[in-house]
């Protein structure tokens, strides 16, 4: 006997549920509303939190990538000169 065979078996407690539910709901509704709208805002206020963080800490691992590259390219191009240097003067020719 399921939730179904409940409501198909008597139409007047169908009614009556339904009736009821008619009366309630513009009770429960509203204090339902006051409990899930505070949450509701509080989930969005972390995500809002949690999006700002997550937007500066990709900015910093983008300095440090940035950083970390420009002193690669620097270290790079050191090495190319020193290359092209100890390829025009060799060390035995002084």
């Amino acid at each position: 006997m399921g939730l179904d065979d409940f409501f198909k078996g008597n139409i007047v407690m169908g009614l009556a549920v339904g009736i009821g539910v008619a009366v309630v709901a513009p009770v429960l509704i509203p204090v339902v509303a006051s409990v899930v709208k505070p949450l509701t805002k509080g989930a969005i206020k972390g995500g809002l939190i949690i999006y700002d963080k997550s937007m500066e800490i990709a900015a910093e691992i983008g300095e440090v990538v940035e950083d970390i590259f420009a002193e690669a390219k620097s270290e790079l191009s050191e090495s190319l000169e020193h290359a092209a240097e100890s390829v025009k003067n060799p060390a035995g020719n002084g």
